[in-house]
This record gives C-alpha cells, structure tokens and sequence, in this order.
C-alpha cells in the first residue's frame, strides 16, 4: 500500500551522486538531519549565495520540507533529499566540494544498545572530512551536556580537523554566526537550556 510519502525527493540513482548538481550556488552547505526544516528556510534566505542539501532520515519531513523551500523560491539553491546521512555521504562527491556541514541535536539514544544507531562516529567523522574543503567546517550543537564532551573528544582526536571555536584554541562557541536557527534550539533558548555549540574546520 502506498503512503502520502513514497514519492519524497531522493538522491539520483548510482554509486556516485554529484552534489554540485543538486543545488545552485557559489559554494555548498551541508544538513543532516535538518527534521522539520527551518534551520535550511533560515539559512537559504539569510545566505543567498550558499547552495543547501538536507538529508532528512524520514520521508514525511524531507516531502514537507523541501516543498516548502519550492514554494518560497528557494528550491533552486535548498533541497532536501528522504536519505540515511550515514549510507547517503559516501555516495557524495567529489571531495573536498562543500564548505559547511551542519548537525543539530543528534543522537537522542540513551540506552546502550541503541548506541550503533548514533550518527556521529568515525564513519560519519570520515565521510565529512572527505566531502570538506580545506578550511571548510563542521559545526554542532547540542543541549545535552554528555553528548557534547563526547563530541569534542570524538573530532578532538582526529588531525583531519582543527578547534575553530574561541580564540584560545577551544572549538566551544557561544553563539554562532549563520543567521538561522533550528526549532530545538529556538525551544531550548526559551525553556533556559544550555546549549552547547562546537565548530572545527578541515585541516
């Protein structure tokens, strides 16, 4: 039986996915994971000249989201594409073609066997390092204190990536500079919750 979503955009077929035959602009952006959208709406209005991919796990929030991109005009430089992050980048190339990858509130997996099912680990780790161009950079936030130091020592121990946060060396940011915002972080904002915020750029 056929749902309302079986038609939700997808990557081109084959082994290999052009991303710069995706979207247009004079660089590319990268969301995994961009849910119900407004993190890419913000971003593709604030930054006319960055080209933007979404890769959205469920079917119902990539149809959603990147129709609404197409009615606002945007869908010539903001698509989001129905795709597991962790199969859909190493299908992406070539390396070193996008400029930011953002991550928003990954990972609300608490018990332990739910940890395979985590998206940032050395797989994800590598595949963004390879799609990064020099100097470009990965950017994270969380409201989970835990998850956060699990971060830092996860990218903290890779020579692929260096701190791109303070001045001090420290890849924490208080706040950060893309103009746009997620849903989760407009809510933890409001509730009071600590967000924590970390970039690193490719070596």
């Amino acid at each position: 039986m056929r749902t309302p979503y079986d038609d939700a955009p997808r990557l081109p077929e084959g082994d290999r996915v052009d991303v710069r035959s995706l979207v247009q602009g004079e660089w590319l952006e990268l969301e995994v994971g961009p849910g119900r959208g407004w993190f890419l709406v913000e971003r593709a209005a604030a930054e006319p000249r960055a080209g933007l991919v979404g890769l959205e796990i469920r079917r119902k929030w990539a149809s959603i989201v990147d129709a609404r991109l197409a009615r606002r005009g945007l869908g010539a430089r903001a698509r989001v594409f129905a795709e597991d992050a962790g199969l859909a980048l190493a299908r992406l190339g070539p390396d070193a073609s996008v400029r930011r990858v953002f991550l928003h509130f990954p990972d609300p997996w608490w018990k332990k066997r739910h940890q395979k099912r985590l998206v940032l680990r050395d797989a994800f780790l590598g595949e963004v390092a390879r799609l990064l161009e020099p100097g470009g950079e990965l950017f994270v936030q969380t409201d989970v204190e835990e998850r956060a130091r699990g971060y830092a020592a996860l990218v903290g121990l890779d020579d692929r990536f260096l701190s791109a946060g303070d001045a001090h060396g420290s890849p924490v940011l208080v706040d950060h500079a893309y103009d746009a915002r997620s849903p989760r972080e407009r809510r933890a904002i409001q509730d009071g919750l600590p967000v924590h915020r970390a970039r690193w750029r490719r070596a």
